[in-house]
């Protein structure tokens, strides 16, 4: 499975009016070291495995055709203009068309930039891309705590002995390496959670909590090892984020959103992310693909008031 770079055109601007497309279109060349890099994993078969909506697999292209377009923050321009600078885009993973062999792939390329010191930001792709998300930290030999923010609990069976996009919690608390420390779910949706889900994460010793306590100044907290954070869109109400595989009534807001992604960029135990379930296909007038990279965006703001160090 090999990597191809994303090609889509950026808008012509004046000199002072440069867009995040631009900025990362001229860095980062041969071996300089990122600070942040960008992987796509444009894959849903998990979706179709689990009965959603499929079309996810358009979402990483979708989401940098907008985060591109976005300004750099104005309010923290300097620090914000230096962390894009030093960011790669590694494009997208491109499917073979076996789940499971795509998701180890995607660990290993999760793997190799998780050594270099690099936040990983990873476009999906159905939620089934965190499964290959966390294989990578396994494959760095690396412990992990879990954030999900999610309409569901994704602990469900495998279907006939596979994996899919409702199961990849299950088989991370599973996994033999027993890398997955602590898994911890906010903003479940009380239609869409079997009490033997809880019941399964609770066993586990995991944190489950419904989206009426959602409270993003709870979110992302050091626990003693790294923190993977994964964003699923379906947590977001459906009226703000139509375009997902499986759309909320009564979910999050855009404000609480964004602010559970700033946190993440913040908080200095958070290695990694992921956004997952963006269906462009299902979309109203870009609505849910805006909201896709604006969450890519205040990761990247969250990220621009952490202190680094300098790779030697």
């Amino acid at each position: 499975m090999s990597l191809r770079p994303y090609v889509g055109e950026m808008p012509e601007t004046a000199e002072g009016d440069r867009r995040i497309g631009h900025l990362l279109s001229r860095a980062l060349r041969g071996a300089d070291p990122a600070r942040v890099s960008l992987l796509g994993f444009a894959v849903d078969q998990g979706v179709a495995r689990n009965g959603g909506r499929i079309g996810a697999a358009q979402g990483p292209r979708a989401l940098r055709e907008q985060l591109f377009r976005m300004c750099p923050d104005a309010r923290s321009y300097q620090p914000f203009v230096d962390l894009i600078e030093h960011t790669r885009d590694l494009g997208d993973l491109q499917a073979s068309g076996d789940l499971e062999r795509d998701q180890e792939a995607l660990a290993d390329v999760v793997a190799a930039e998780l050594g270099r010191g690099s936040f990983v930001i990873v476009l999906g792709g159905g939620h089934e891309t965190t499964y290959g998300h966390f294989l990578g930290y396994v494959k760095a030999g690396m412990t992990l705590s879990i954030q999900n923010i999610d309409a569901h609990a994704d602990v469900r069976e495998l279907k006939a002995g596979l994996g899919h996009s409702g199961s990849s919690f299950r088989q991370a608390l599973e996994h033999p390496s027993r890398a997955l420390q602590h898994y911890r779910v906010d903003g479940l949706q009380p239609t869409a959670v079997a009490l033997t889900h809880l019941d399964f994460i609770a066993h586990h010793g995991g944190h489950a909590a419904f989206r009426a306590d959602f409270r993003a100044d709870t979110l992302f907290v050091p626990r003693g090892n790294h923190v993977l954070g994964t964003f699923c869109l379906d947590a977001v109400d459906g009226a703000f984020a139509p375009g997902v595989s499986a759309p909320s009534v009564d979910g999050l807001t855009p404000h609480e959103w964004f602010e559970a992604a700033y946190r993440a960029g913040r908080s200095q135990s958070v290695s990694s992310i992921d956004i997952v379930e963006l269906c462009p296909r299902h979309d109203r007038d870009l609505q849910t693909v805006r909201l896709a990279a604006r969450t890519v965006f205040e990761a990247l703001r969250g990220l621009c008031e952490r202190p680094h160090r300098e790779s030697k």
